[in-house]
């Protein structure tokens, strides 16, 4: 990374670099004012004419900060089970990561256990951001109103018929803070239970599902908006019945996940995913599991057992689980598979999440000074959350 010098302007400092991507288009040559850790003013060179800037990066692309909204853990922390400080590591490795924001996601539990791994969850949320931490910005419940069928390394015995009293009882829990929901349109009470989690504000995701095109229609109608991981734990694509898959990759209208971490699904299906959704729609996630960050061994998400070998994460059943990597990674093997420039990577990492969720722009006036900081050759030389560089 580029050496800053330290200018004092008032309780201000600005920033300069060579270009800044926002959700609009990139900026050349941008002038940044943060005043102590939020956005004051955006303007280039030739707006804002200025003798010394706090930070120098002249060599250097900025993004804004990325937010993965399905996130199980990192680092030996699981988040169904981290205390309140161990949320707390989680969010500072995600940070030097370069995610500033993330939604802590359930694995399908015990109910008494989820319902007490929300209330953790809520109350490290409503204690605020630590510093150094990303911010958490919701949960996202992964089950537990999957399909059997296609439940992938959520425990059998614990999946549950979807209904608003069951969501009402997760719902208070998390003392509101619930912001998405994966659920399988198919099963019976599934569109009841999403036209109540739309009433309450919480964005409702199709997945883990055997659903077919009609039913899949149906949850969308019902106010279904996005996609879990797209192409994974999803009936397969039938050229009669195109099923979730089918409508997935078809809808303009929906969001679609999608974990690129060269495990889950193949480069030319990356660039299939790409082509149908295109950079307003497509959403790139992780599924980390707290055994991210570790060694080979055995490591538990929720209650379930997996198995680290690699870069591969497997139940004992052989059944691939959620990956091992953060979403820095994720945007470097996006950009590899698909040639796509850095803006469109970062929309997909920071802006579409954003937007789906309904959460608050970034890289605006007014909106936190959270940044990623790329060489010439696309390569993530550092972070800085909240107008101070990590």
């Amino acid at each position: 990374m580029e050496s800053a010098s330290a200018v004092t302007i008032g309780v201000m400092k600005r920033l300069s670099a060579k270009a800044l991507v926002t959700s609009s288009g990139v900026l050349s040559d941008p002038i940044i004012t943060i005043d102590a850790d939020r956005i004051v003013r955006i303007a280039t060179r030739d707006e804002e004419a200025v003798d010394s800037v706090d930070y120098e990066f002249p060599d250097c692309t900025l993004t804004a900060g990325y937010l993965d909204i399905h996130f199980h853990g990192i680092a030996g922390h699981d988040v169904m089970n981290a205390s309140t400080e161990g949320l707390g590591e989680v969010a500072r490795h995600l940070a030097h990561a370069g995610i500033s924001r993330f939604l802590p996601t359930t694995v399908t539990a015990a109910l008494d256990d989820t319902l007490t791994a929300l209330e953790n969850m809520a109350t490290f949320i409503e204690a605020g951001m630590l510093d150094g931490g990303a911010q958490a910005a919701g949960i996202h419940i992964e089950g537990p109103f999957l399909s059997h069928g296609k439940r992938g390394m959520h425990p059998a015995e614990f999946l549950l018929p979807p209904s608003p009293e069951l969501l009402k009882r997760l719902w208070e829990a998390s003392r509101g803070n619930l912001g998405l929901m994966t659920i399988a349109p198919e099963l019976p009470g599934a569109l009841e239970t999403i036209r109540y989690a739309v009433s309450l504000g919480i964005r409702c995701s199709v997945g883990h599902s055997m659903a077919t095109k009609s039913e899949t229609l149906a949850g969308i109608e019902a106010g279904a908006v996005t996609a879990t991981h797209t192409f994974n734990a999803m009936r397969p694509l039938d050229h009669r019945e195109p099923g979730i898959l089918g409508v997935v990759l078809d809808r303009d209208d929906l969001y679609a996940e999608l974990i690129c971490d060269g495990m889950h699904v193949a480069p030319e299906m990356v660039r299939l995913w790409l082509k149908a959704k295109g950079p307003d729609r497509a959403i790139l996630i992780t599924d980390c599991l707290a055994a991210a960050g570790m060694p080979d061994g055995t490591y538990k998400a929720g209650g379930t057992v997996v198995r680290i070998k690699g870069s591969a994460c497997v139940t004992d059943e052989g059944t691939l689980a959620g990956s091992i990597i953060t979403l820095d990674r994720a945007v470097e093997n996006f950009l590899r598979m698909t040639g796509a420039p850095l803006p469109v990577a970062a929309r997909l990492a920071a802006s579409n999440p954003a937007r789906m969720l309904g959460l608050p722009e970034e890289l605006i006036p007014g909106a936190w000074a959270d940044f990623n900081l790329y060489g010439t050759q696309g390569e993530r030389r550092g972070t800085m959350l909240r107008g101070e560089l990590l």
